[in-house]
């Protein structure tokens, strides 16, 4: 196959392009002398075909290999992000951030990197901090993009939500009026951190957050949180649920006059020992037997459960050993549970602590100003349903990689958790659609790579798709999405 001249009667050889034996051969040569000529002449051709009919045809020997890529979980990803309308916002650096975040979480420039070499996409290494301002008042833009698409696709209808807090440690001993030392949920006390506040539906899709200083004690963290969200969207009738660190008559009386409803952990350990003995005979160690009764901060239900019972038993019996084995030793005895001090030098068992914690096992509590139209049950359920918030800080934490943070700026932490929220987001949708985890779906999809080729006789590159498994149009199907 050769491409020629015919000027004043005389023919001269212009490219060869190669030899074929088959049809394919002659074709794939026939596609690229075509491609050659247009190249060269600058010309479309007379009897040109459809552009929609090109063929990616060409002769292996005549390319070379020079890389792949993984477009396709980067045109799957950009989907999802259209059904939520983040890319409405019109911001191409934030997405393709938080793209990464789900593929490869990375620091914001090594993000930059892995952009360009999983999809050939480039922004300036500067682009991001030139963008901070920008980012920043996006924050209740997003929230309700995230709402929205709760009540369209996951049946959200604002009349229970989860809260919980975490905290988030930096990679620096250096605080200030946002980074502060508190109590770390990571073990990581000696570090400066920022507590996050995170509610999210029954499924545990991520609908709002809010970032804290790290000093700031969890149970001031719900009232601002909560009223925020129930005043942003306008709500009427809305129960939180939350752990037994959010109590107290602060609390109960601010949810109260927001005309909030709630159900939150109790501390039976501050219960008084006649009230505690009351609740343990009634619930007469039955399995799922429960009890209700008025006090200061709403109805406390509680309930028995034999496979608690059990594991609280041997707890106390393990901590109840120990306690004898430091008095063995009163030099080496040390604060325990079970052991309390008579004076500085002497220290003997703790037997009405020990009582109080027979009574108290296998019991569980809680209290809410839901009314006696909601059955116990219902209410223990909604609680145990807390278990989703610490989930997606799971994923957050772990899969996601939100911590340590290496930002050091206010506005730098802000956007770094603005990111890490769709990103949490869009993940959640995932694993809620597909019932699967993230880095399952996430291994699946990166399977199917594009290898480049360059042809060596136009310059031209072609692009050569893995054939997409099963497993990946499965996932695909179960979010909605066409392969």
């Amino acid at each position: 196959m050769q491409v020629v001249n015919y000027i004043e009667r005389k023919i001269t050889l212009a490219k060869h392009i190669g030899s074929g034996r088959t049809n394919e051969e002659i074709a794939a040569l026939l596609k690229i002398a075509e491609t050659w000529i247009k190249k060269i002449s600058r010309q479309q051709g007379l009897f040109d075909k459809d552009e929609n009919q090109k063929s990616n045809l060409a002769l292996l020997d005549k390319c070379e290999y020079i890389g792949f890529r993984y477009n396709f979980i980067y045109e799957i990803l950009i989907k999802l992000l259209d059904r939520f309308e983040f890319t409405a916002i019109g911001n191409a650096l934030l997405h393709d951030l938080v793209i990464m975040r789900i593929i490869q979480p990375a620091s914001k420039l090594q993000s930059l990197e892995l952009l360009k070499e999983y999809f050939g996409i480039s922004h300036r290494r500067q682009t991001f901090y030139e963008t901070l301002p920008k980012l920043l008042p996006l924050k209740d833009t997003i929230e309700k993009l995230t709402v929205k698409l709760a009540k369209t696709e996951l049946a959200f209808d604002f009349s229970l939500v989860f809260y919980d807090v975490t905290t988030l440690y930096f990679e620096s001993f250096s605080a200030d009026e946002l980074r502060k030392n508190g109590f770390s949920k990571d073990s990581k006390s000696q570090q400066p951190q920022i507590v996050i506040g995170l509610m999210v539906t029954a499924q545990g899709f991520p609908i709002a957050y809010e970032v804290f200083p790290g000093n700031k004690f969890e149970g001031h963290t719900l009232i601002p949180v909560v009223k925020s969200f129930k005043d942003k969207h306008q709500i009427t009738t809305l129960t939180v649920v939350a752990d037994a660190g959010m109590i107290s008559m602060e609390n109960v009386t601010a949810l109260k006059e927001s005309g909030l409803q709630y159900i939150v952990g109790a501390r039976l350990g501050n219960i008084t020992p006649k009230t505690l003995a009351s609740i343990s005979g009634t619930l007469s160690r039955r399995s799922g037997a429960t009890t209700r009764l008025t006090t200061l901060y709403g109805d406390l239900i509680c309930d028995f459960s034999e496979k608690r019972y059990a594991k609280d038993k041997r707890e106390m019996e393990k901590q109840i050993k120990k306690a004898e084995e430091l008095l063995k030793n009163p030099k080496e005895t040390k604060r325990t549970k079970f052991i309390k001090n008579i004076d500085k030098t002497t220290y003997e068992m703790n037997n009405a602590l020990i009582e109080k914690t027979k009574l108290l096992l296998g019991i569980k509590g809680y209290y809410t100003n839901l009314d006696s139209s909601v059955s116990d049950q219902t209410i223990i359920s909604h609680y145990h349903n807390l278990w989703h918030v610490e989930q997606a800080f799971r994923v957050a934490k772990n899969d996601l990689e939100t911590r340590p943070i290496f930002h050091f700026k206010e506005d730098a932490i802000k956007v770094h958790m603005l990111i890490c929220f769709m990103a949490l987001a869009v993940s959640k949708y995932m694993e809620i659609q597909t019932d699967k985890s993230l880095q399952h779906i996430i291994r699946t999809l990166k399977q199917v790579t594009d290898a480049r080729l360059l042809n060596t006789l136009n310059g031209e590159e072609i692009i050569m798709r893995a054939k997409i498994s099963g497993e990946a149009k499965n996932i695909l199907e179960k979010i909605g999405l066409s392969y």
